[in-house]
């Protein structure tokens, strides 16, 4: 059997499909006006402020920003997977944004597994079961922990610099001078000099940061200040000092989180499909893809970006960390 479309009926179908794409065209557009309309929720002992977009019923996709970035990282990025049809969160991480300590006497701790649990317990304050993970720098580093220590959260990951998970014990150990003069800052926020410079001139830190991060790329000073504005939480100062503190052994964390640690110690292997990221011109200290190969179990697959991209790969190439974001989803 046979069946025409008559010329009133194809110019019917023409609008529809039209006006289809006009209105995928009006939601990213809707989405990415939304980003900037932040929600907040209390989870863990934090007050949480995030952006959610994109359908609920949506797959989940927690994007994980880095230091000294923001959640604006994600701004090309997050809007476009929500027009996937993705369900996309993208958090301040403690001491960024609008996220606060729900009490004073916590402690301003930057340990990488307190991030983690501070991740997980969002997932939990939002009914999150399991989700696709993404980030870079901090980011990348607790979503790896996640996948580390509750697996059964983590669908699949996307990690920049790949497998970042360490120790204290690592963490002491020398490394060869250029590698050491990558980490020139960890060794300033190790002295009160430090920590009252990055308190007095954090902003002009930031922008140095990202400048020896991604040497390639050409930032505005309009993105740098929308992103700096979230440094400018009050607990800011003291979470970064106590990250890197941290890493170095020279504070000792608090004890809720040992278990995690020692567990973190022995360097577990992720199990989740898994597309690790490196940008052909990351300017900061990152190991090299044939280096945590190993660690992944799962699914795998590794992309160099390329086009002179750097530390912040979502924002500095947003289409191809969509795609694989995407393909982590689908593995």
């Amino acid at each position: 059997m046979k069946y025409f479309i008559g010329k009133s009926m194809l110019a019917a179908l023409v609008l529809t499909t039209a006006g289809n794409a006009a209105a995928a065209t009006s939601t990213a557009a809707d989405y990415a006006a939304a980003f900037k309309d932040l929600h907040h929720i209390n989870a863990g002992v934090l007050n949480v402020g995030y952006v959610d977009i994109g359908p609920r019923e949506g797959e989940a996709i927690i994007l994980l920003h880095g230091w000294p970035y923001d959640i604006n990282s994600y701004a090309g990025v997050a809007p476009q997977l929500a027009a996937k049809g993705y369900r996309v969160i993208v958090p301040y991480l403690r001491g960024y944004g609008s996220t606060r300590f729900l009490s004073a006497s916590t402690p301003r701790n930057g340990q990488p597994s307190a991030m983690a649990e501070d991740t997980v317990a969002l997932m939990n304050a939002l009914g999150i079961k399991q989700a696709v993970f993404a980030g870079f720098d901090w980011g990348a580093r607790t979503a790896d922990i996640v996948a580390a220590l509750w697996p059964e959260r983590v669908k699949s990951l996307v990690s920049v610099s790949g497998y970042l998970i360490g120790s204290q014990e690592i963490g002491k150990k020398p490394l060869p001078p250029q590698a050491e003069l990558q980490w020139w800052y960890q060794f300033y926020f190790a002295t009160e000099r430090g920590r009252e410079g990055y308190a007095k001139n954090t902003h002009d830190f930031a922008k140095l940061i990202w400048q020896q991060a991604s040497p390639g790329w050409k930032f505005s000073d309009a993105t740098f200040n929308q992103s700096a504005k979230a440094l400018d939480n009050h607990d800011h100062v003291a979470i970064t000092i106590s990250n890197y503190r941290w890493r170095l052994g020279l504070e000792k964390g608090e004890h809720r989180y040992d278990a995690y640690e020692k567990k973190l110690a022995a360097l577990p292997v992720i199990s989740a499909p898994t597309i690790t990221i490196e940008g052909d011109n990351n300017g900061a200290p990152h190991p090299a893809p044939e280096a945590y190969r190993a660690k992944f179990s799962g699914k795998y697959e590794h992309r160099t970006f390329t086009g002179n991209i750097g530390h912040n790969p979502p924002e500095e190439a947003p289409n191809d960390f969509v795609k694989a974001v995407v393909d982590a989803a689908g593995m």
